[in-house]
């Protein structure tokens, strides 16, 4: 009875392996952490980025992409690929966070600035991430607007909060509404979900962050360090990264 219970086991359910395969390959990893940018990438702008043949690229985007961790777009003879979703943005966060840093101290100032630019303030697929995403959710659960004890669940408080901002956070969609992501910098949750998508877009279109060259890496405005201490009494110590202005680009950096 025992052996057959094991057989079923290994037989039905989710194949978790099949995934773990997929990302066991560090180029395919490489890959996925990359397009946590929430853009559209061709094989090439890949392959430069990894450091590999375009071929070899190529074979592996086949493979992340029958394993439903890519989706493809075409656009006349260019073809794309980007994360199927947020929840596989999510999960490759997740996985980051857990992960064994391997990282080698940086070569030059400019890629120490760039590494910690990621680090402060950066966009996960859609939302917001680093210490600064982590410190707006923080803000956001002691004001009662998220509730932690329910995988940061939106309040009625928090509903009313958003509707003073003018933020409208769609409907209809099986896309939780808020949820946790674990931060691969800071250990801890930010802010995800429909909610987390919907605030970082109202944060990029009202100005309170901008892009900072062509990397994930975003910083937090003047404009933005008013509206944060306003809204979340979050400190502009807190939000504010010295940094020049296209030091921390143009290269696409992890």
């Amino acid at each position: 009875m025992e052996r057959m219970d094991t057989w079923r086991a290994q037989e039905s359910g989710p194949d978790l392996a099949a995934v773990a395969k997929l990302l066991a390959d560090g180029t395919r990893a490489g890959f996925c952490l990359a397009l946590l940018d929430g853009r559209a990438w061709t094989a090439t702008e890949l392959a430069h980025h990894m450091g590999v043949a375009p071929s070899t690229a190529t074979e592996h985007l086949h493979v992340l992409v029958r394993g439903n961790l890519l989706a493809e777009e075409r656009q006349g003879r260019h073809r794309y690929v980007r994360l199927s979703g947020p929840h596989v943005a999510e999960l490759i966060e997740s996985l980051a966070a857990i992960a064994p840093d391997r990282s080698r101290a940086p070569r030059s100032l400019s890629a120490a600035g760039r590494r910690n630019a990621l680090a402060h303030a950066r966009t996960c697929y859609d939302h917001l991430a680093g210490t600064v995403g982590v410190a707006i959710t923080d803000a956001m659960a002691e004001r009662h607007l998220l509730d932690p004890e329910h995988g940061l669940g939106l309040t009625d408080a928090g509903a009313g909060w958003l509707g003073e901002l003018g933020i409208t956070v769609p409907t209809g969609t099986r896309r939780p509404a808020a949820r946790p992501c674990l931060d691969w910098t800071d250990r801890r949750p930010h802010l995800a979900g429909i909610v987390g998508a919907a605030l970082c877009r109202h944060a990029l279109d009202t100005g309170w962050i901008t892009r900072v060259g062509t990397t994930r890496a975003v910083a937090v405005t003047p404009l933005g360090c008013e509206a944060f201490r306003h809204h979340l009494g979050l400190p502009g110590s807190l939000l504010l990264r010295k940094y020049r202005p296209g030091a921390d680009g143009p290269a696409r950096i992890l």
